[in-house]
């Protein structure tokens, strides 16, 4: 035919006849490859990988640790209890810093606020093994399933040191509720309020509000006492502090679906 279609229907003859085409489509790319230079980069390597028919083998997510889901008895005593979490910010240069906060459910006191620019699992461990050095070991810790407290440092460390560590269910905040309460103070009352120069003046901010909270801070569900006067109370006193009305603990989310409890004189549902 004059146009150059062949009377099989196909366009081969548009391109030379068949056997041309691949030729002529290869030659083509490759010019416009060499005019138009391809970056390097993903897509590049992309491209190689999928014209030598190679493909990379996709790596399965880490299985992250998954606590226990019936709710916890708590002694109310210190170290029954702790729990941890981050809380974010930024210096007035706009780095970003985090703070680790870790708190006695029982007490409420403050254990610790450590600000740094980066705080990975391993610095987490260390941490908690200053602090139990400190303060005693505590019977569980409560966190929820970030990198760093799912990690295999963390995991390790609950081991070596026979510490039952609880992770929360995923998207559930409310099952940490007590620090995730002393974040919401920290922040509202210090971080949305301070503009920090530096790591030194964030450390040095952080610790005096600390220290204000644990020994200044009544808390109407200590009966009205501060966070250090109701240790020291409990610490007198053991276990009939948790009997004791005007001390008694205020409700909060569970940590997970109602489920049989086990009545002891000194156990006071606490998450």
């Amino acid at each position: 035919m004059s146009d150059g279609v062949s009377d099989t229907g196909d366009c081969s003859s548009c391109f030379g006849g068949t056997e041309s085409r691949p030729a002529s489509i290869a030659s083509t790319g490759s010019i416009a490859r060499k005019v138009f230079p391809e970056p390097s980069g993903v897509n590049r390597i992309y491209r190689l990988y999928r014209e030598e028919g190679l493909s990379v083998r996709k790596r399965k997510a880490r299985r992250r640790a998954v606590g226990t889901r019936a709710p916890i008895l708590v002694e109310a005593k210190a170290n029954a209890r702790w729990s941890l979490d981050f809380v974010h910010d930024q210096f007035a240069c706009g780095r970003r810093f985090r703070v680790l906060n870790i708190v006695d459910d029982v007490t409420r006191e403050c254990l610790a606020a450590i600000p740094d620019t980066s705080i990975s699992g391993r610095r987490v461990a260390r941490e908690l093994t200053t602090l139990i050095e400190r303060r005693g070991k505590p019977g569980m810790i409560v966190s929820d399933n970030g990198t760093e407290l799912t990690s295999n440092a963390i995991l390790a460390w609950s081991k070596d040191h026979k510490v039952e560590w609880h992770y929360i269910a995923p998207g559930k905040p409310m099952q940490n509720g007590y620090v995730e309460s002393f974040n919401g103070r920290m922040r509202d009352e210090l971080l949305n309020e301070s503009l920090f120069f530096g790591l030194d003046h964030a450390r040095s901010a952080i610790a005096e509000w600390a220290d204000d909270y644990n020994h200044f801070r009544p808390h109407s569900s200590l009966g009205y006492k501060t966070p250090a006067d109701f240790a020291g109370t409990i610490a007198a006193t053991g276990s009939n502090a948790a009997q004791d009305e005007s001390f008694a603990f205020p409700p909060v989310a569970h940590t997970a679906p109602l489920g049989v409890f086990r009545t002891a004189g000194a156990l006071v549902a606490a998450g």
